[in-house]
Order: structure tokens, then C-alpha cells, then sequence
């Protein structure tokens, strides 16, 4: 089964993003904050990691960094949650390694999609 990550520090997005990616068949860890995630991501080896850019402990910019600088996770997709759309974020995020920036609030019907295509491509 296809695992995901998610760290997300509010607890009604994390487990709102959780549920949607369940009962879209994925099995999910989630950590709430970003040095959580980074340990995580070393313990669980995800398919895709979802990070919310601004956590506390450490941002999702500074865990993406450390997750794509790990020999072992450097290949694993993460993509950004975020309410934060500005083109700086969004330039931030991308230089940080992830994949891709999904702008917040979105449908969770949106969600699956995206995680699904993402997936695709780096068939998983």
C-alpha cells in the first residue's frame, strides 16, 4: 500500500487531509511539526510527503531540506500544503526541493487527484 507522510501542526487540517487520503486507499503517517516529519520520513520511508510550510520546530521549508540532503529519501516526492500563495512562497518552496505547491483551502476530491497524479509520475 502507498504510504504518505503529513505534517501539518493544526489538527483539523492534518486530520481532514488524513481522512481524504484514507478513504482514497493510502496508508498515512502523520507527524505535527517538521522536525517530527523529518524523523518520520527516516522511519517510515513515505511514497510522498506532504509538509505545511509553517510549523513549528522546524519550517517545511528547512524539513524539506533536510529530507532531500538524506541519501535514502532524496528521490521521495514532497509537495507543499499551504494557505501562503505568494509567488516568493511558492518560489521558496520549489528551491527547497519539493515538487510541487498546493495552495489551501482545496476539495478533497482535488487533493486525491493531485496526489494521485504526482504519485504517477514518479511511479509509485
Amino acid at each position: 500500500m502507498t504510504k504518505i507522510l503529513i505534517a501539518e501542526d493544526e489538527p483539523d487540517i492534518r486530520e481532514l487531509v488524513a481522512f481524504t487520503l484514507r478513504f482514497g486507499g493510502y496508508e498515512v503517517v502523520t507527524a505535527t511539526n517538521g522536525e517530527e516529519a523529518v524523523n518520520l520520513a527516516r522511519q517510515e520511508n513515505p511514497d510522498l510527503i506532504l509538509l505545511d510550510v509553517r510549523m513549528p520546530r522546524m519550517t517545511g521549508y528547512d524539513a524539506c531540506r533536510e529530507i532531500k540532503a538524506d541519501p535514502n529519501l532524496k528521490m521521495t516526492p514532497v509537495v507543499f500544503l499551504s494557505a501562503k500563495g505568494q509567488e516568493s512562497e511558492i518560489q521558496a518552496g520549489i528551491e527547497s526541493g519539493a515538487e510541487e505547491y498546493l495552495l489551501k483551502p482545496f476539495a478533497p476530491d482535488q487533493l486525491t487527484r493531485r496526489v494521485q497524479a504526482i504519485l504517477a509520475k514518479f511511479g509509485k
